[in-house]
């Protein structure tokens, strides 16, 4: 991509998107034309040979009889990004990180000064290859969900800021993609509005204050733009007196679960909504504004 002039039209980010990297002399250009500039590459851990299968390797993806996807798949795709980046001083973001051996290997590269920051899902963060139950399509993503050591890690990297952002990986699928058999279904889930409740969830998990659980989802991916761009305004991200009003009026406190009906997105398929009733998830949003105007207001106190 011409990146240079992508930027000057205001991109704010470069990435593979779904797409396999199967040429890494490609990839190592693009890191090369990206460290002339200074801009970020968002870059999807994930070997495109061994991350071909539908579910974490494991005993459940033996016991279903589902094609796995090895740790292996993630470590190795880290080791060639960390050698390019070595090679090429280009700055990277890597994408939903899903295993512990790759929070370690994160963790020993920023630790060595590498220009690095990492995100996780909220799918990752809070559920495991145990949830896949009797081939629930719904846990049919990508990257897979692993085994509870694997979420265990993530959730105390996110804490201690190895992974610097929580992400809601807003994948929304229709219902005719994923009632379908677990290995033929399209990977997926929706994951907008789940968001500020998975990281109140994972705050009160790990017995965080209510400004730490927020930050993961607000003023760190902010930092992490912020970073990549250098053009975002002082205060996004942030509630700065002057600043740009785009705020989350939510009831910490109050509870509500998940379901098509308390869904707004037209993609209802998430593991967090069960077959009779959904995850009870924290934090009721009541009003949102964007740039100052109301682009969402509950309908009731009592909805």
């Amino acid at each position: 991509t011409e990146m240079a002039e992508l930027t000057e039209s205001g991109c704010v980010g470069f990435s593979q998107a779904d797409a396999r990297i199967t040429n890494t002399l490609t990839l190592q250009r693009a890191l090369q034309y990206a460290a002339t500039f200074g801009y970020t590459v968002w870059l999807q851990p994930r070997d495109p040979w061994l991350g071909v299968g539908v579910a974490a390797s494991g005993a459940v993806a033996t016991r279903l009889g589902l094609a796995g996807i090895p740790v292996a798949a993630e470590t190795i795709a880290l080791f060639t990004i960390f050698e390019l980046m070595r090679a090429t001083g280009a700055r990277v973001h890597l994408e939903r990180l899903s295993s512990a051996a790759g929070v370690e290997l994160v963790r020993r590269a920023k630790a060595e000064g590498l220009p690095l920051t990492a995100d996780v899902s909220i799918n990752s963060l809070h559920l495991t290859d145990m949830d896949i139950g009797y081939f629930n399509s719904a846990l049919r993503l990508t990257p897979p969900v692993r085994q509870q050591r694997d979420r265990d890690a993530l959730q105390a990297a996110l804490a201690d800021g190895t992974i610097d952002a929580l992400v809601s990986d807003h994948t929304p699928v229709d219902a005719d993609e994923k009632t379908l058999p677990f290995a033929e279904a399209t990977p997926g889930a929706t994951g907008l509005e789940l968001l500020l409740g998975m990281a109140l969830h994972w705050g009160e998990q790990r017995k965080l204050t209510l400004p730490v659980a927020l930050s993961r989802g607000t003023s760190e991916p902010m930092r992490v733009l912020g970073g990549a761009i250098g053009t975002l305004s002082a205060s996004a991200g942030r509630l700065v007196v002057g600043g740009v009003a785009d705020i989350c009026v939510f009831e910490p406190q109050a509870r509500w679960q998940v379901s098509d009906a308390t869904l707004v997105s037209q993609g209802k398929h998430t593991p967090f909504a069960f077959a009779t009733s959904g995850f009870e998830m924290p934090g009721r949003v009541r009003t949102t504004l964007v740039a100052g105007s109301v682009a969402y207001e509950a309908a009731s106190a009592n909805a």
